[in-house]
């Protein structure tokens, strides 16, 4: 055992970096490992650099000890609470396609143990020795954190699992070896996983700014519209006060004074008016913002639901119809309204700002792209329709979803090309001359499949119909009522 070296005079602000350097060069001095052994580690080091998908990763920790050692070994890793520890790559097979079961004989555990001639050794989270040092002070900040990416085992400590077999078995030297190899693969499997972490966290932000500017800044712009509205109303408030001075004392005096009452009723009735529509325009506004900025997308790196027992035509489509109807009037869009949704409409779960902007946009795009046709009747019909259908053993036997279409009339597009539409930046070229960025349909897929449900194009004989189906309540409630919530 080699003797423990002194600290010698350092910067205090390299003390506590020198003092584990000389802790770290103590251990190894005891761990005594072979030459081979060292070139183990440098080669796992040096590779773990070099290449830089997790996939790879995964196959240099199987492989440097099956080419450098002749140890056959399994990597099994925790994939959230529903996934449990799985397979993910194995010296024998590479990297599965999908994650497995692993076998009986491989559970969770923070010590290793051997099992039917393996040697099953637990990752560690390099969080787990950081809260060691500091008393386990972050440990429920850190299980939250690492639960996000993959997902722990063993009280949130644990990445996974990694077994080593070889033929005649391993002994305790070996065992001790693989011990520290295990560590050494939690520290770098962390790093990555923090990096993708990082990597995924970027792509929302940038996805979740593209969503605040085309669904709030936009929008938002309106309320200048409305101000400059205002502005004129309120300087024909001084023109008609001239009017009423000058016309003190004339013998017009009262036909004057008549007609100005007849102004100032108009132009109160027309900023009452402005008034609603900013009312209505500001709690728009404020429901997306709510929705859009919440602290918990950017803990979280993904939209989060808010969802609520919610009836969809009257909290939903309704305001943002209304929101609409006077620039799809001012389109000469007529507006089809279902009869069944308000006879027959019941509650879902839903998230009511988010999926009030997947409307917002449909809505929108139908002031933009609905065109004039001439319908089986031979009359030219320009209108959009909305409306919704039960739609039977959909996401799976027994299951019930509910579909919600949006119908505007115009020239058809084949299917593919109306569904690709929903990736992002995506746009139909025959409409590239109008205003718009591609993200609206994207927006609605990605709202629509975080609650559970898909979206969708179908081509009809007069238009298209863009729709998202969501899911029922399982069949053992009724339809009118939604299950309890806990």
């Amino acid at each position: 055992m080699s003797e423990p070296v002194s600290l010698p005079a350092v910067p205090k602000d390299l003390e506590p970096v020198c003092r584990r350097i000389l802790e770290k060069a103590e251990s190894y001095g005891q761990y005594n490992f072979s030459q081979v052994r060292n070139d183990f580690l440098k080669t796992f080091f040096d590779l773990a650099q070099e290449y830089d998908s997790l996939d790879d990763f995964y196959r240099i920790c199987v492989s440097v000890p099956l080419a450098i050692d002749g140890v056959a070994s399994s990597l099994y890793l925790c994939q959230g609470k529903e996934g449990g520890l799985q397979l993910v790559c194995s010296s024998d097979r590479g990297v599965l396609a999908e994650p497995e079961l692993p076998p009986r004989s491989i559970q969770v555990s923070e010590n290793p143990y051997a099992m039917g001639g393996s040697y099953i050794i637990p990752i560690f989270s390099k969080q787990m020795f950081h809260q060691r040092e500091n008393n386990w002070r972050d440990q429920g900040r850190s299980g939250a954190v690492w639960n996000e990416l993959k997902g722990l085992c063993g009280g949130g400590r644990t990445l996974g699992m990694f077994e080593v077999r070889r033929e005649g078995g391993l002994s305790e030297s070996d065992r001790f070896f693989f011990v520290k190899y295990a560590n050494r693969i939690g520290y770098n499997l962390d790093n990555r996983l923090i990096a993708l972490q990082n990597i995924d966290r970027l792509k929302f932000i940038n996805t979740l700014v593209i969503d605040i500017e085309h669904n709030i800044i936009v929008p938002n712009m309106y309320f200048k519209h409305l101000f400059n509205q205002l502005k004129k109303k309120i300087a024909l408030i001084d023109d008609l006060k001239d009017e009423m001075v000058a016309a003190r004392g004339r013998e017009q005096h009262l036909e004057q004074c008549r007609m100005c009452c007849m102004k100032l009723q108009s132009l109160q009735d027309d900023l009452l008016r402005y008034y609603q529509e900013i009312v209505k325009h500001h709690a728009n506004m404020s429901l997306f913002i709510e929705s859009l900025f919440r602290r918990e997308h950017f803990e979280r790196g993904h939209l989060v639901l808010h969802p609520k027992r919610c009836f969809i035509e009257k909290e939903v489509i309704i305001p943002q119809l209304e929101h609409y109807i006077s620039r799809l009037e001012a389109a000469n869009i007529t507006i089809d309204r279902p009869r069944n949704m308000h006879e027959e409409e019941f509650p879902i779960f839903v998230d009511i700002g988010l999926l009030a902007q997947v409307y917002a946009n449909l809505f929108s795009n139908a002031a933009k792209y609905t065109r004039e046709i001439i319908d089986h009747t031979g009359r030219p019909r320009k209108a959009m329709a909305y409306g919704r259908e039960i739609v039977e053993n959909f996401f799976a036997s027994g299951q019930k979803g509910i579909k919600f279409n949006v119908f505007t009339t115009g020239p058809n597009m084949s299917e593919e090309q109306g569904n690709r539409l929903f990736l992002e930046g995506i746009r139909n070229d025959d409409n590239l001359d109008l205003p718009g960025t591609g993200h609206g349909l994207s927006f609605i897929r990605h709202v629509i499949e975080m609650h559970g449900g898909r979206v969708g194009y179908e081509p009809t004989p007069e238009g298209n119909n863009f729709y998202f189906i969501l899911p029922l309540p399982s069949l053992e409630y009724p339809l009118t009522l939604c299950p309890p919530t806990e």
